[in-house]
C-alpha cells in the first residue's frame, strides 16, 4: 500500500468559468491510524454541479469550499486498514473522502461512512443512482411534485444523473415524464433506454418562442409537475405552459453558477397559475434517505431503473472532468475512477 496520498486543493476562487489554475496537485503523507479510525481507498470520486457554487465566497446553504484544502465531494471505495470494529479491511463504503486517493475516517464522523453491498449493486452506482443523486430526485419529485398518475413531469438536464431518476420514477407512477437534453444522442438515450414519452433537443430551440413552443407539443395536456435543474429561458418556457396548481421542485440553477444573472421574464406567471415552487437541499432531508435509498436500490437491482456513468480515468483527470460536466459533455453521472 502507498504512503502517500495525493490530493486536489482549491488554490483560489474562480472568477466566472472555473479554469486549471484554481486547482492544485498535492501529495501528503498518510498518517498512521488511532484508534477508532479508518482508511478508505477510493475507488471512485463523485463530481457534481453543486461543486461549483461551493468555490465561490458566497452566501449560500453550505459553507464555502476552503481554500488550500481538498476539494469536497463524494467517494466510494474499500477499507485498507481499520482501527474501528465496525469497519473491517474490504469493507466497500461511500462517505465525503473529497478528491484525493486516500480518506481517513475518525470514530466521532459519525454518518460520514457506511457500509453497502455491491452484490447486485454496482459499487460507482452508489455516487449516482443509488446514492445523492437518486435521493435528490427521490425527495423532488415525492415530496414537492408529488405527482398523480396521468399527469405530465417535465425534467430539465433529463440525461444527468439526477433528471434520469426523475422521470424514470415518474413514469413508474403512471405519468408522462417529458425531458429536456442538449443534443441528438442524450435525447434518444432519454427515451429509447430510460421509456421518458418525449425529450426536446433544447440545442434545437435556443429561444424562449421556439422552446416554448416545442414544449407545447411535447405536453398537449400542459405540465403538472416540473423538476428545475437548469434556470434561465428553460425556466421561462416551462412557465408559460404550467397548468393551474402545478408543482416546481428546484434542485439546481446550473445556468448561473458561473456568475451570470438568470432574472425571469414573466415571474408574474407563478401567481396567474397558483404555482408550488420550492426549492430544497437534500442534505436537509435524511429522514428519508433510508425509505429513498431502499426503494430505488431495489428498482436498480432488479433492473428496473437505468443509468449511465461518464467515467474520467485517474485523479488528475478530475478538474478537466468537472469542467466538462458543467458544461454538459457528460452523459449521466460523471466519476472519476482511481482504482
Amino acid at each position: 500500500m502507498s504512503t502517500i496520498n495525493r490530493q486536489w486543493q482549491l488554490a483560489s476562487r474562480p472568477s466566472g468559468e472555473p479554469t486549471a489554475a484554481n486547482f492544485r496537485l498535492v501529495e501528503a503523507p498518510l498518517p498512521e491510524l488511532a484508534d477508532g479510525e479508518v482508511l478508505v481507498r477510493h475507488h471512485f470520486l463523485s463530481l457534481d454541479p453543486y461543486m461549483r457554487g461551493r468555490m465561490n465566497d458566497a452566501k449560500s446553504y453550505a459553507q464555502p469550499q476552503p481554500l488550500d484544502a481538498v476539494m469536497q465531494g463524494g467517494t466510494a471505495g474499500e477499507v485498507v486498514a481499520s482501527r474501528n470494529a465496525e469497519f473491517a479491511v474490504g469493507d466497500k463504503v461511500v462517505g465525503m473522502g473529497g478528491w484525493q486517493e486516500y480518506s481517513v475516517v475518525g470514530a466521532a464522523q459519525r454518518g460520514m461512512l457506511r457500509k453497502v453491498d455491491t452484490t447486485h449493486i454496482p459499487l460507482s452506482a452508489y455516487l449516482g443512482t443509488v446514492g445523492m443523486p437518486g435521493v435528490t430526485a427521490w425527495y423532488g419529485l415525492n415530496r414537492i411534485i408529488a405527482p398523480k398518475a396521468g399527469e405530465t413531469v417535465v425534467v430539465s438536464a433529463s440525461s444527468g444523473a439526477v433528471g434520469t431518476v426523475v422521470g424514470q420514477l415518474a413514469k413508474i407512477k403512471g405519468c408522462r415524464a417529458v425531458g429536456l437534453a442538449g443534443g441528438p444522442e442524450k435525447c434518444a438515450f432519454v427515451t429509447d433506454v430510460l421509456g421518458f414519452d418525449a425529450c426536446i433537443d433544447y440545442r434545437q430551440h435556443p429561444d424562449l418562442k421556439s422552446l416554448s413552443a416545442a414544449l407545447k407539443d411535447a405536453c398537449p395536456q400542459g405540465i403538472d409537475g416540473y423538476f428545475e435543474n437548469v434556470g434561465g429561458v428553460t425556466l421561462d418556457a416551462v412557465l408559460q405552459r404550467m397548468n393551474a396548481f402545478g408543482r416546481i421542485a428546484v434542485c439546481g440553477m446550473i445556468a448561473g453558477y458561473n456568475g451570470a444573472p438568470i432574472p425571469l421574464t414573466q415571474p408574474q406567471l407563478i401567481l396567474v397559475s397558483r404555482l408550488l415552487v420550492q426549492g430544497f437541499i437534500v442534505s436537509e432531508h435524511m429522514d428519508v434517505w433510508p425509505q429513498a435509498l431502499a426503494e430505488i436500490g431495489a428498482l436498480v437491482a432488479a433492473g428496473k431503473l437505468k443509468y449511465r456513468e461518464s467515467v474520467a480515468e485517474g485523479l488528475a483527470s478530475a478538474p478537466e472532468a468537472f469542467f466538462g460536466m458543467l458544461k454538459g459533455r457528460n452523459f449521466g453521472k460523471q466519476l472519476v475512477r482511481l482504482v
